[in-house]
């Protein structure tokens, strides 16, 4: 028996008919959400190592967010081009080479001697997300009839990609608190080997369609974007006025504007510039964009926090965020359930301001702050707020989209959230450098006035303030970082109030009784 056979029948475009309940799309559903889970989850679960990262390979704080920044960035800037392979040469096959290309990046990081090897590792394995993630969005589209069948299991993909990261920093913490920081990277290549076997039996191969890779866009995109988050991060460590940084902005100038020009004139670009002739859905990706800017921001930050300061163990750390995922299933699916009823717009609006509200929140935390009394509260009403925006953002993205064009469509979504995330935290580690300094300069005299000769030669040998000194210098910074967070969410909040409109054929859609163009005859999920 063909271990790809399906229950279902299959439609010439490669749309699945079927009543979308039965085992096979229900395993089919756990693998897609397994592979998300997976790459959303290494964005975050590197961060709660990264204090032990620092210390082993010589990390400065600034220079630490590469870590991030590395896999986000060829993440995010690559998605699209990995969305329309899928699109050509079929999902299934690209999903599972993607999915194997990251396993074998994560062995390389884990095994990495310096920070040039962990960097390089982090950049592979963003290629490697870059493929398998919007391929595995893109399959639920056409595995899953527009409708109910459909909401649920971009409800269930939605949970995963917006509280993927509070579970990796748990899984972060339990890994380096019981073995060592490499693991964080180590644990990703049996998971990668099982979801590839998976695939390969229960995913349905969808039909390719002609085109041509744009190899010009996926470059001039992804080398714009790092020269415009190096920038920001150079920016935050030899200030605004250094040559770097100047040549650094020109150079993302110049290429962003290539990269616009080079999709323009494109017969097939890598990204679609139609989708954005679409008011609720250019909305949509800007929230996105923003949403990403202090999501990332809000756990690189905190991390550092909860361990610096507060001194939080790894495995405490990461158990600390826990309810973050808790918080975020139980509102992605109140939303999933609602969405058909009331449509996305109220709860892009009302997760916007509650993501504004958390941070604002945790604007007010200092270095006698504690973990029941300043941060628990604060990340509860931000995880509420995530679970609404992403299971109404993924929802409107893809609403309408031909089948054709569901590989592009899902990247240019998941595109704008990792390099909104990367460009968000930039931005933030420009912020709290800034901040930091400022707040070094009033500390110094009070250092010098009270300090024991013990720490004065601390001070001398590692140029940074031992404790209590270092605390308000770090928690300045992340206070700055936070309220430029807060602005960022504020902005998604005021895209979604005048950019998005809901119309009855959106509601028709979402309660399956709607057949969406570009997609005939589909008559099941």
């Amino acid at each position: 028996m063909d271990p790809n056979a399906s229950p279902h029948s299959t439609g010439t475009d490669g749309t699945v008919r079927g009543n979308g309940k039965g085992n096979g799309n229900g395993l089919a559903l756990f693998v897609i959400a397994s592979c998300q889970l997976m790459v959303v989850l290494d964005i975050t679960i590197v961060n709660i190592a990264l204090p032990h990262i620092q210390t082993a390979l010589d990390f400065s704080t600034e220079s630490l967010s590469w870590v991030v920044n590395a896999y986000t960035l060829t993440f995010g800037g690559l998605l699209l081009l990995g969305g329309r392979t899928g699109d050509i040469l079929g999902r299934k096959r690209v999903f599972v080479f993607g999915v194997l290309l990251f396993g074998l990046a994560s062995l390389l990081g884990g095994l990495a001697q310096n920070a040039g090897q962990l960097m390089a590792a982090r950049a592979f394995q963003g290629v490697g997300g870059a493929i398998a993630s919007p391929t595995a969005l893109a399959l639920i589209t056409t595995t899953f009839r527009e409708g109910p069948a459909r909401n649920r299991a971009f409800g269930v993909f939605a949970a995963v990609s917006a509280g993927g990261g509070a579970i990796g920093l748990l899984a972060g913490g339990l890994l380096v608190e019981w073995l060592n920081w490499r693991w964080v990277l180590f644990v990703n290549v049996p998971i990668a080997l099982v979801i590839a076997v998976m695939a390969r039996r229960v995913l349905r191969e969808s039909q390719r369609h002609p085109g041509h890779f744009d190899l010009a866009g996926a470059l001039l995109g992804t080398c714009g974007m790092v020269a415009l988050v190096y920038g920001f991060i150079r920016a935050s460590q030899d200030g605004w006025s250094d040559p770097f940084t100047l040549g650094s902005f020109g150079a993302a100038v110049v290429l962003l504007t290539l990269f616009i020009v080079n999709e323009r004139r494109s017969q097939q670009p890598i990204t679609p510039l139609h989708m954005f002739a679409d008011r609720n859905r250019a909305g949509t990706y800007g929230i996105m964009l923003f949403l990403a800017c202090a999501i990332f921001g809000m756990f690189f930050f905190l991390t550092l926090f909860v361990q610096n300061v507060l001194g939080f163990s790894p495995l405490r750390a990461g158990l600390a965020f826990l309810p973050v995922s808790v918080m975020v299933a139980v509102s992605a699916t109140f939303t999933s359930r609602l969405l058909p009823r009331f449509g996305p717009k109220p709860f892009m609006v009302a997760g916007a301001l509650c993501c504004a509200a958390g941070l604002a929140w945790l604007t007010r935390i200092d270095v006698h702050s504690t973990y029941p009394g300043s941060v628990l509260g604060p990340i509860i009403v931000f995880a509420t707020g995530m679970g609404m925006q992403f299971v109404s953002l993924t929802l409107m993205a893809l609403s309408n989209v031909p089948d054709r064009e569901s590989g592009a469509a899902s990247g240019l979504l998941n595109s704008m959230q990792q390099v909104g995330g990367s460009l968000g935290l930039s931005i933030l580690v420009t912020v709290f450098g800034t901040a930091s300094r400022g707040e070094a300069k009033d500390q110094a005299l009070a250092f010098v006035r009270d300090s024991t000769p013990e720490q004065k030669a601390f001070f001398a040998r590692t140029h940074q303030f031992p404790k209590p000194w270092s605390d308000l210098v770090l928690t300045s910074g992340v206070n700055a970082a936070f309220v430029a967070a807060a602005a960022f969410t504020l902005v998604g909040a005021l895209i979604a109030v005048f950019a998005v409109q809901v119309r009855p054929s959106d509601l028709a859609r979402l309660q399956g009784n709607h057949t969406p163009a570009g997609i005939p005859g589909e008559t099941g999920g």
